[in-house]
């Protein structure tokens, strides 16, 4: 005897509901567009190994490179996409890349590197004149429980002039977001005289993650002997656990700045 099926009133399970998302792991890392210090070996794939030891949920590089023809006749490892796209690899699913200086050879700039939806994205020209170019690469978030997450990669000027102008720059566009929304703002901020963090810590909605626990900025350059204070970590609407300077190997060989990587909980 058969069983004749004629029909299947069955619906599929509805897919379970994702989680809320109340923590992340950050970190901020300058490049130094795949180098060691002086430029004396390209290390890229090594970095990668290293960004992906540490499991950071969310990812801020700046210098790193998103073309360079010479570089990639030269160099036998070098990679046959950007190099932020190397970096993200099948770890992080979405990135976002903010070109700022451009050469014959190629141009570098930001980039996020995300394990949660980058909805968009915006590259904000902060330069003031001549040859050095610096951009805010602003990126929302959909992270699972927030209406949206605000992450902004930083790489201010190596003029103390330009850096004040770029701060009251970086002000205007916090200004600009809706004031509950979470934000993390990290890089290179190039503030060796701190006068850029004392006018950051006139905002009583922001604070800088390791002066909130150590009481001082953390040293990050030069890796190996590291004295000035210029890489940050600047959370708003968000509290910061266990902030960690990068200073063991292999980072002290990766490049000329030490990473740093925190907690985040939203």
């Amino acid at each position: 005897m058969s069983l004749d099926i004629v029909g299947n009133n069955l619906e599929p399970p509805a897919p379970a509901p994702t989680p809320d998302v109340h923590r992340m792991k950050v970190l901020t890392v300058n490049t130094h567009k795949g180098f060691t210090v002086f430029n004396r070996r390209f290390i890229l794939p090594e970095l990668r190994d290293a960004v992906r030891s540490t499991s950071a949920d969310l990812v801020f590089l700046q210098e790193v490179l998103g073309e360079h023809e010479k570089h990639a006749s030269r160099y036998d490892q070098w990679p046959v996409m950007s190099q932020y796209e190397f970096l993200a690899d099948s770890m992080w699913s979405d990135f976002a890349y903010g070109r700022n200086a451009v050469y014959p050879d190629g141009h570098h700039g930001n980039a996020v590197l995300s394990k949660y939806p980058i909805k968009s994205y915006r590259n904000l020209d902060i330069s003031i004149t001549g040859p050095e170019r610096r951009g805010l690469l602003h990126c929302v978030l959909d992270v699972p429980g927030h209406e949206q997450v605000h992450a902004i990669c930083v790489h201010l000027s190596l003029l103390e002039s330009h850096r004040q102008l770029q701060i009251v720059l970086l002000n205007q566009l916090l200004k600009s977001l809706p004031p509950k929304d979470p934000v993390i703002i990290a890089g290179d901020f190039n503030d060796w005289k701190l006068q850029g963090n004392a006018a950051l810590a006139q905002r009583d909605d922001l604070h800088e993650v390791f002066e909130r626990h150590h009481g001082k900025l953390a040293k990050t350059y030069p890796a190996r002997w590291p004295l000035l204070r210029l890489d940050r970590i600047y959370l708003r609407n968000a509290t910061s656990h266990n902030p960690t300077v990068l200073g063991n190997k292999p980072w002290t060989h990766l490049s000329d700045h030490l990473p740093l990587a925190v907690d985040v909980h939203l």
